[in-house]
């Protein structure tokens, strides 16, 4: 049989990092000689996410079946460490694992150590990390924010420093950074090389999972595994606290529920609800979060950091209407009516003087769906006309108008792969009952950058500045359009400062908000 490349590639991708769930033993008795390790091994970091005042949550992955051990101290050599025991990590959840580190002190540093146990008494090398703990007293915060990895074929290129957004948001050192979602291109296959132009070649690290559509729940799992086999990646996760949220790419491009995908790409599966769920517990499986976390289970939740923020997570992408239907005039969803009484509901009993809402996609920005043709399919919220609300449009105005008392609320997203900051107000808008605020946006981290997209003046949007290039699919071989963005907090909360950058380093903009 002739050796394919996908055959050549699933054949090796047991080597180094990435060891695909067939590299997991099920049990000694069947388990293949070749693949019985002396002793486990922690196959791609570690990283922690949804902090709590007491602590937070550890993952880890291991490559035969062992117990997951976390020690966590606020002493920086691990002395009065506490010891928590977790789960036998095994080839029902990939190999991952989570463990929920309590009885931390609140704003703090906190070192942690994993290890993984064997049932033959053996022990992994452990691998180190921080995470910090909510606050529960006011104290300055920094959150940074990005989104959009490994998209449009622009893969890990080590000669060019790999995902080199990620050394640029760890060098930040933030309190906690919020991935606003695409953090997989399970649509988005891989080849070996990108040409760039004068004679010059980007050179795709690649996979089996990578070099076609993810359709398989272990094709969904290599898409996450994939990004942690970047060094930058691994470094980032192990020293900054998560919170993640999902879009349309951990799936495929511009998914809704009950869609049937047109990519004919797509030989095995072509229902979204089924494509979306194999998605979905990869997700869970390979990021630092818990569904238990999460208000239904699945992704939207809040997290509260001290009296200063509280941060309000959404899912837009679980519950919207069909892409097609979305300028009908008696309404439609992007949230879905739980969410959204939700978001309304929290946002009014929020005592925080800041309120974060991470939205996934944006608000006035028109992100069109050219999928099947159809020139009025919309993507996201903004319909494109500048008149009175239609579709989704009539869900964020009811969100809108019934939290219009509430003050000191920002929205954060990505999704549109540049970076910009825009302020809505009523006296521009055509809905006029609605407290004024700002969305930033920023990305894509490490994936390709493409011009801003057009504006809806519903909601009196006005872009007072923005970053991206003038041609598409820019990609990470110019780090200048790479992007991520940074909140900080003073102590008192009298003053949110929001920055945007390039994955240079570099500050592109900054403004400051005072608390009103």
């Amino acid at each position: 049989m002739a050796l394919t490349r996908r055959r050549l590639l699933a054949s090796t991708a047991a080597a180094g990092l990435l060891v695909p769930a067939s590299g997991l033993v099920a049990s000694r008795a069947t388990a293949t000689p070749g693949l019985v390790r002396a002793r486990p091994t922690l196959t791609h970091g570690i990283a922690s996410g949804d902090p709590r005042p007491d602590g937070a949550l550890v993952w880890a992955r291991s490559d035969t079946p062992a117990r997951m051990v976390v020690e966590a101290s606020p002493l920086e050599d691990l002395t009065l460490s506490r010891r928590f025991v977790g789960p036998v990590l095994t080839p029902a959840t990939d190999g991952t694992g989570r463990v929920r580190v309590t009885g931390m002190p609140p704003g703090a540093t906190i070192h942690y150590r994993v290890t993984l146990e064997s049932d033959r008494g053996t022990r992994s090398q452990p691998l180190t990390g921080t995470f910090r703990t909510a606050p529960v007293l006011p104290a300055p915060i920094r959150l940074t924010w990005s989104g959009d990895v490994a998209g449009q074929g622009w893969g890990i290129d080590e000669s060019r420093g790999g995902m080199r957004g990620f050394a640029a948001v760890a060098h930040r050192q933030s309190d906690l950074f919020l991935h606003s979602g695409d953090t997989i291109y399970a649509d988005n296959p891989m080849k070996d090389t990108v040409d760039l132009g004068g004679g010059q070649l980007w050179r795709n690290r690649v996979s089996a999972a990578k070099s076609d559509v993810a359709q398989t729940l272990d094709e969904f799992r290599g898409n996450h595994a994939y990004n942690l086999t970047d060094d930058n990646y691994r470094r980032f996760a192990a020293t900054t606290t998560q919170l993640v949220q999902w879009d349309d790419h951990e799936t495929f491009n511009n998914w809704f529920p009950g869609e049937i995908v047109a990519n004919p790409a797509y030989t095995q599966e072509k229902r979204a609800d089924v494509l979306s769920a194999r998605a979905l517990q990869a997700f869970h499986e390979w990021q630092p979060v818990s569904p238990v976390d999460a208000v239904d289970g699945r992704v939207y939740r809040k997290v509260s950091y001290g009296p200063l923020l509280d941060i309000f997570v959404l899912d837009m992408r679980s519950y919207k209407d069909s892409n097609s239907d979305s300028r009908v005039p008696t309404g439609g969803h992007i949230l879905g009516d739980r969410q959204a009484r939700w978001l309304v509901d929290g946002l009014n009993s929020s005592r925080a003087v800041w309120k974060i809402v991470a939205n996934d996609l944006p608000l006035g920005i028109v992100v069109p769906d050219t999928t099947y043709g159809d020139a009025s399919a919309i993507e996201a919220v903004a319909q494109g006309d500048d008149g009175a609300p239609l579709g989704r449009e009539t869900e964020l105005a009811r969100v809108l108008r019934s939290t219009r008392g509430v003050r000191n609320v920002v929205w954060l997203t990505a999704d549109v792969h540049y970076t910009a900051a825009n302020h809505y107000h009523p006296d521009r808008a055509a809905v006029r009952d609605f407290r004024p605020f700002w969305e930033f946006v920023s990305g894509p981290l490490h994936a390709g950058a493409f011009p801003a997209g057009k504006l809806d003046r519903t909601f009196g949007i006005e872009q007072v500045f923005v970053h991206a290039p003038s041609t598409p699919n820019v990609g990470p071989a110019v780090p200048q359009y790479q992007h991520f963005g940074e909140v900080e907090i003073d102590p008192v909360g009298a003053r949110m400062s929001v920055s945007l950058f390039d994955a240079t380093g570099a500050r592109l903009h900054r403004t400051d908000i005072p608390r009103e």
